[in-house]
């Protein structure tokens, strides 16, 4: 038990491509639902499959120190335990942890990294109200601890700090699998000097143009399938944010009024420790609190166990439930059922035929996360949209002037600018990296065929489009899959779509006509 925990806020560029070394190499091992153990502590196996989508782009590599030096530990007592004695086998230990090689993982939006010295909390137990973050996050009072790890999972987890790991990574990227093409992209595309030039792009009185850097850039060939931008629910997109401004004066305003005051850590961790247990998936999930997050959440694996990163800076009281259905009641429970299915690898995808996992993954996603809000304007998916197709047509300073219409923050705007550009170096030529569209299109083909989606199992059958659910129905196992609490009452769960159709002022004819 941990009387103490503390959690890194401070973030650095890594000054190394770190994506090969991914999560790609853990092996995939079927999940005993029936074992309560095994819903405590999740197989690193199904971690592979839950986290093959980002929840938004920019992503954060964490490290947790205390499990390193735990498998280290063991792994030290073990050669030695016979000619040493105990004190010897502790001093043994620590020079094991100095020398090996740290490898964090990459997540999938790559491109930051937490140093190792602080990990992040295991949500287990209350956190206390009292308790005073400064520096780095902690919690103090109340108890919690980071559970034992069986041993066959522990020799696995060492493995992953050995140089030959990178081997198997290598390998599984040359096979193509989709999640190694998304680490290495998302990763490729960060910029790694952003900050020097969003310092000139402000200087400049917002008329400069950045000329990005990358570590380790993407393949043209690569970019190119990225930069097509579609116009389809180009008109949808700009009437969201209209609709929304109409009612609220600015984007500002309603942020404030519908997200309500920003939270404290102690409350944020209160908060994430309540919908774990409402979840039952108390203990599972690491979390981790920063302000140097692009993204308001994202999900990724920290040795073998999903962590959730949370951006401080964002945390809203009304919309932290919302996130955490996104990022828990979504993509963790998805990826956890998946793991169970014929389809839980890239052989089994292709052998069934299916489509890919998105827009529905990032749609549904997106829906849960305003689907209990007063007024469920469907705004950072629609601006996402509209943001990334600007791009393809505009300049850098051009769009930053563009996005104006409908946020003032120059901060903002500097953000989601760089969203749409990343993967360019001259952002003055019209560009745009095309992931942010994903979110509206998959919400707008969701709402469209709401009345025939059977939602419970396109939760439990795991990673699946919506059009496969029909399909694929027959040939799932769905006893004892997980779903999340608010999938319980299928008849409130229709009524809040159909009001996010209503707050959005979009209607089933419209739908119909742009969607067949």
């Amino acid at each position: 038990m941990l009387e103490s925990i503390c959690v890194t806020e401070k973030l650095h560029w890594p000054k190394t491509e770190l994506s090969r070394k991914s999560l790609l190499s853990l092996e995939v091992h079927k999940l005993n639902i029936n074992n309560e153990n095994s819903l405590q502590h999740p197989p690193s196996g199904i971690l592979k499959d839950i986290f093959t989508t980002g929840t938004s782009s920019y992503n954060v590599l964490l490290q947790s120190k205390e499990e390193k030096k735990h498998h280290t530990q063991k792994q030290s007592s073990a050669h030695h335990k016979k000619h040493r004695k105990t004190t010897r086998c502790s001093s043994t230990s620590r020079g094991s942890e100095h020398r090996r090689i740290k490898v964090p993982l990459p997540l999938l939006g790559g491109g930051w990294c937490c140093p190792s010295r602080q990990p992040p909390i295991l949500v287990t137990g209350p956190v206390a109200t009292s308790v005073r973050f400064a520096g780095g996050a902690s919690a103090a009072g109340s108890t919690a601890g980071l559970p034992p790890r069986p041993r066959s999972r522990t020799k696995k987890h060492s493995n992953l700090t050995k140089p030959k790991q990178s081997q198997a990574s290598k390998s599984h990227g040359k096979e193509g699998d989709a999640s190694g093409q998304k680490l290495c992209l998302l990763t490729a595309i960060k910029p790694s000097n952003v900050e020097k030039e969003k310092a000139k792009f402000f200087n400049s009185d917002f008329t400069y143009n950045p000329q990005f850097q990358y570590e380790n850039p993407a393949l043209p060939n690569v970019l190119a399938k990225h930069s097509h931008a579609s116009d389809r629910f180009l008109k949808q997109s700009i009437n969201i944010m209209k609709r929304t401004l109409q009612k609220y004066g600015s984007y500002e305003k309603f942020e404030q009024a519908t997200g309500g005051s920003l939270l404290t850590k102690s409350r944020i961790w209160n908060h994430v420790r309540k919908y774990m247990v409402k979840e039952g998936c108390l203990g599972e999930i690491v979390v981790h609190l920063t302000e140097d997050l692009l993204s308001r959440a994202s999900m990724t694996v920290v040795n073998g166990r999903p962590t959730l990163t949370i951006n401080v800076s964002t945390a809203r009281e009304h919309w932290l439930e919302g996130m955490l259905r996104h990022e828990i009641g979504t993509h963790y429970f998805r990826g956890f059922n998946n793991n169970s299915q014929p389809w839980c690898n890239r052989n089994g995808r292709r052998k069934h035929g299916l489509k890919p996992i998105n827009p529905t993954e990032e749609g549904l996603a997106s829906i849960h996360s305003v689907l209990f809000r007063k007024d469920p304007f469907l705004w950072r998916a629609a601006l996402l949209y509209y943001t990334v197709y600007q791009a393809s047509q505009m300049s850098f300073s051009q769009l930053f002037q563009d996005v104006g219409k409908f946020v003032k923050d120059p901060n903002t705007r500097w953000d989601y600018c760089v969203r749409a550009k990343r993967g360019w170096t001259d952002t003055s030529q019209p560009g745009c990296f095309n992931k942010d569209q994903v979110y509206l299109d998959g919400i707008l083909r969701i709402l469209r065929y709401r009345e025939s989606i059977d939602f419970h199992l396109l939760t439990a059958l795991g990673k699946i489009s919506y059009e496969d659910v029909d399909r694929l129905k027959g040939l799932a196992v769905i006893e004892n899959m997980r779903v999340p609490h608010f999938l319980q009452d299928h008849a409130r769960y229709m009524e809040h779509l159909k009001k996010i159709m209503e707050v959005n002022e979009l209607t089933d004819e419209e739908l119909q006509d742009l969607i067949n």
